[in-house]
């Protein structure tokens, strides 16, 4: 009788494991992990299967903290006004890193890996010849383009501390809350319209085809 209730409990601990593969959404995945976790890890103790046991143990602390992660990141975000900046709910996501002046961080036509937060320093969008002041997000545009290539050059002008978001961590924050998503799609909007009002260089006219003539012969 313990042996059927074992089997039953496993294969349900499976069951919701091979569920949680297959959601798209980040918190109920979590939540079926961690259920398959306490079912496997009751399964192993049952049937003494002690990898299964301690492989699944181990396990629900992880889900755990993700899962608590994840539930504050969403609180964050639903109780954020429109004019939060979205920077506020990125920044716990990014990594930190220092980098000297005169540092070029991408050219333009680059393939678009990630986007920056300036913490402090400034930075040079070098083709609009304009300067960015700490506290603004840059590089979004790329990672959402088609072809995910950088629009414009960025440098720094200074010595810049920044913060950086790869397109792989911002796709999984936007699973795990659309609204983030839509903000992000925001932020990308105004940029696009700020951009609109640099006038692009005025075409240069073709050079005129040079002509060459044989020297004049004066006869006599």
């Amino acid at each position: 009788m313990t042996l059927s209730i074992a089997y039953a409990i496993g294969f349900l601990g499976a069951g919701l494991m091979l569920a949680s593969y297959m959601m798209k959404a980040m918190l109920p995945l979590r939540l079926a992990a961690l259920a398959a976790c306490v079912c496997l890890v009751a399964y192993g103790a049952l049937t003494q299967a002690l990898p299964t046991l301690l492989l699944y143990a181990a396990l629900i602390p992880i889900n755990i903290k993700k899962t608590v992660q994840l539930k504050r990141l969403i609180k964050a975000i639903e109780q954020a006004k429109d004019n939060t900046p979205v920077s506020e709910w990125l920044l716990p996501h990014m990594s930190r890193r220092t980098v000297k002046a005169g540092e070029w961080l991408w050219h333009k036509g680059d393939p678009a890996q990630e986007m920056l937060y300036l913490h402090s320093g400034r930075l040079s969008l070098v083709e609009h010849d304009e300067t960015l002041e700490p506290g603004v997000l840059v590089g979004e545009i790329g990672l959402f383009a088609p072809d995910n290539r950088r629009t414009l050059s960025l440098r720094c002008e200074t010595d810049c501390v920044l913060y950086a978001l790869s397109a792989d961590a911002l796709q999984q924050l936007y699973f795990q809350s659309p609204k983030l998503g839509f903000h992000v799609m925001r932020l990308i909007v105004a940029r696009l319209l700020h951009d609109a009002d640099f006038p692009s260089p005025a075409p240069t006219e073709p050079a005129k085809p040079v002509v060459e003539c044989a020297p004049l012969s004066v006869g006599g």
